[in-house]
């Protein structure tokens, strides 16, 4: 008997085998400058629900940000700042990946409609028996 062979994955937003938009509004607690508009395309999810793959787009605005998580994100359009509870600013454009660490506090704005593939990466939980 042959095992399965994986299958590549292709992250797209329609056509066959995308998968449904997760349309929400960023709480307004959270946004600064806004409404964020965002729609969420998620592609995949494994390591025991850890791990997270897709395309995300989001209205220009501006919120309050707080990673528990890592993330990649590389921008397929439009230009972002993060910036942490420092100040410190970092411009991102079109085409530019960037990985933010666990840990991250500060703000994200979207200063132009904006879309990213992002991999996400969730702690690992305490086992607490």
């Amino acid at each position: 008997m042959s095992k399965a062979m994986p299958q590549i994955l292709v992250l797209k937003t329609d056509g066959e085998n995308a998968p449904a938009p997760e349309a929400e509004q960023i709480a307004a607690a959270r946004t600064l400058a806004g409404p964020v508009n965002t729609v969420t395309w998620n592609h995949f999810i494994g390591e025991d629900d850890r791990l997270y793959c897709g395309i995300w787009e989001a209205s220009p605005g501006k919120h309050k940000v707080d990673y528990t998580e890592w993330e990649f994100c590389q921008l397929i359009e439009g230009e972002a700042i993060l910036t942490d509870e420092n100040g410190n600013a970092t411009h991102i454009k079109t085409g530019e990946g960037f990985i933010i660490p666990a840990g991250f506090k500060g703000t994200w704005e979207s200063l132009t409609p904006l879309k990213k593939h992002y991999v996400i990466l969730l702690p690992q939980e305490d086992n607490k028996d």
